[in-house]
């Protein structure tokens, strides 16, 4: 059961196939592109969270010094 198909019907049908692949092409790039942005915003959220927390580590341990200093003089 071959089907013989009309000659514009191939041109058609080839012209689809070849916009088909464009579009296909053109989603997989899209995609990987929203992949790296989203590594790049969780690596930015979790470098974000780390410097918070070594900033608060960091006053706690100026206000602990802080006071240790005060208690000496007293």
């Amino acid at each position: 059961m071959t089907e013989t198909h009309s000659k514009s019907r191939k041109q058609a049908e080839i012209a689809f196939g070849n916009v088909q692949s464009q579009f296909l092409a053109r989603s997989r790039a899209v995609e990987e592109i929203d992949q790296t942005v989203r590594a790049r915003e969780e690596k930015t959220l979790r470098l974000r969270e780390a410097r918070e927390a070594k900033e608060l580590q960091d006053r706690l341990m100026a206000a602990n010094s802080l006071a240790v200093k005060r208690k000496k003089k007293m």
